[in-house]
């Protein structure tokens, strides 16, 4: 174990100056900046996150000898949405948060993310201004879109919309890329997510900034259904060399779908065997008083930074690493 930084003081000085043009950039088009917990009592249902918890004793209404359980936020999200159903404006927010995942090159379990709402946007004006702050920071070419299913059927000439277990553990083995845990396998949405991370995302966004849109709506448990196919959600990536970068929404205002979506992923998790998560009711009451209609974006600064600065590993653009923290 040591003690010193990860982070030099030139890339901190660095650092600090693209935060600086990220807050300018929302500035000049009146987004106002947001501070909101780290602590919840509710946290994510989602069957590939995990959050961090911890026990707390003192709420008013809890009883004097029983704490309950306190989750650091995997992202402002949740609290966000309820500044917005309580009548804020468009908002953004540079924010900690934190997920029990193993450490990477790409992922620390605590980094940094900036969150955006747009009021009246839908997912492609999003992905528009997406584009513009990521030339603002990296200068980089003009950005490319193009469709989860479009991606498939160009370079692996499958469909994702109906592909069958056959087929992906086909192409899988034709890749050498098949293992024992594929083999017995039966999700198709896992088997899609290995195929995109391990086969086509390598090949996409080397040169410009790639977005892709609408993912099957069981990878979107937050986003909109298409009107035109209801297979797919209105949500959004982006890819930009090797790493990704972007997770955004064309939102879900409906209380009672968001309320089933939720439900939905902890009967996956039992199915899987884990841990059911409690489902956040403040969310699902400001959903009910009235989200208006919106679309929200997530973006890892940490690996916005690592591009800007051409870093190898997340660890030389924080400060302390989790080894060292």
């Amino acid at each position: 174990m040591t003690w010193q930084s990860t982070l030099s003081w030139q890339n901190a000085q660095k650092r600090a100056n693209i935060l600086q043009k990220i807050r300018q950039f929302f500035n000049e088009r009146n987004v106002v900046e947001v501070e909101t917990p780290a602590l919840s009592q509710g946290t994510v249902t989602d069957v590939y996150l995990d959050a961090f918890s911890s026990r707390y004793g003192f709420l008013t209404d809890s009883s004097t000898d029983k704490s309950i359980d306190m989750y650091l936020q995997t992202s402002p999200e949740f609290h966000m949405k309820r500044l917005l159903a309580s009548g804020y404006g468009c908002i953004f927010q540079i924010a900690k948060a934190f997920r029990h995942e193993e450490a990477g090159r790409y992922h620390n379990p605590e980094f940094t993310m900036l969150e955006w709402y747009r009021l009246g946007f839908d997912h492609f004006r999003l992905m528009d201004e997406v584009a513009e702050l990521l030339k603002t920071i990296l200068n980089c070419s003009e950005s490319l879109q193009v469709t989860y299913q479009q991606l498939f059927i160009d370079y692996v000439n499958i469909d994702p919309l109906v592909a069958t277990r056959e087929q992906l553990l086909g192409l899988i083995t034709e890749k050498n890329k098949l293992s024992d845990w594929l083999i017995i396998e039966n999700d198709i949405d896992i088997l899609l997510q290995f195929v995109f991370s391990e086969i086509i995302e390598p090949k996409i966004g080397n040169n410009a900034p790639c977005f892709v849109y609408n993912f099957p709506k069981s990878q979107a448990s937050l986003a909109k259904l298409c009107p035109d196919d209801d297979r797919v959600a209105q949500r959004f990536e982006c890819y930009f060399q090797g790493v990704e970068l972007v997770n955004g929404f064309n939102e879900l205002t409906d209380c009672k779908n968001q309320y089933q979506r939720f439900q939905q992923d902890n009967l996956q998790r039992r199915k899987l065997g884990l841990l059911e998560k409690p489902i956040d009711n403040n969310l699902i009451s400001a959903l009910n008083h009235a989200l208006p209609q919106c679309s929200g974006v997530a973006l890892g600064i940490d690996r916005l930074i690592m591009l800007a600065l051409k870093a190898e590993n997340i660890e030389q653009v924080i400060s302390f690493s989790i080894e060292r923290a």
